[in-house]
């Protein structure tokens, strides 16, 4: 939906690199730069790592968050342009998402709790396949998969690593999320599921010493878990805004058509 906002005190944020640092300098004299705490808007110039990791930052805030590309990969990225930005920013289009919350304990007992905004992934840490059991709302779906591992996506994190492990594109505002296993090895031809948002999923971890697992929540990892809880957080609303036309939901249709 169109936000219709003027946004007068604006954020800028930006990657390490020099066309990151260039455009800041550029948009910072021409609309001034606001610390974070008071501004209506911030706006992130970088690749998507810089905007999950503004994303993050912000979760809790409610502020919409407007990217532009300046970086490698620009999936979740805007156009740049330093024209007439605070029109861009009132006409643009706005996405709710929620984060996934994991919760994973380690087999010394302590607990891990992090956000993941695009998927909560499951790895083998050593060359051995790593042997998982899967519940869905306390219902056991699977007695053992063996793989490499096996993710949980959310509909923005599904053209991202779970695409490139053959899992489904979801449109932004499917209530569902996307469980793809990583290099199944038993059963051969699962190929994962798609799990209703409201899925409490819990995935165990057999032979835990001998086939150690890592739990990984977008950038924050945990080793050697038994046990990982997730649930899609709907305490959580981030606001992403995007210009018309070229809307989250926009890219990811036009993703499932190789476009």
């Amino acid at each position: 939906m169109s936000t219709s906002k003027r946004y007068d005190r604006i954020a800028f944020v930006a990657s390490a690199g020099e066309e990151a640092q260039a455009a800041l300098a550029q948009l910072s004299e021409m609309y001034g730069n606001c610390a974070p705490a008071d501004a209506e808007i911030v706006v992130a110039l970088g690749g998507d790592g810089l905007m999950l990791q503004t994303l993050h930052q912000h979760m809790r805030t409610g502020k919409p968050i407007y990217g532009m590309h300046r970086g490698t990969v620009g999936f979740l990225m805007n156009e740049f342009s330093a024209h007439d930005l605070r029109a861009r920013l009132a006409a643009a289009r706005e996405s709710v998402i929620h984060p996934l919350l994991m919760r994973a304990t380690d087999i010394h007992g302590k607990v891990h709790i992090h956000h993941a905004i695009n998927e909560v992934a499951l790895f083998r840490q050593t060359y051995q396949v790593a042997r998982l059991r899967i519940l869905i709302d306390n219902h056991e779906r699977m007695r053992e998969l063996m793989a490499d591992g096996i993710l949980v996506a959310t509909p923005a994190g599904s053209t991202a690593y779970n695409l490139s492990v053959q899992g489904p594109i979801l449109p932004i505002n499917a209530a569902l999320l996307a469980m793809t296993p990583i290099s199944a090895f038993r059963p051969r031809r699962w190929r994962g599921a798609l799990l209703p948002d409201t899925a409490y999923v819990v995935i165990e971890v057999l032979e835990e010493e001998k086939r150690p697992v890592a739990a990984v929540a977008d950038h924050d990892e945990a080793r050697d878990v038994c046990r990982v809880e997730i649930l899609s957080d709907k305490t959580i609303s981030m606001r992403m805004l995007f210009d018309p036309g070229h809307s989250l939901e926009e890219r990811i249709l036009r993703e499932q058509f190789g476009h």
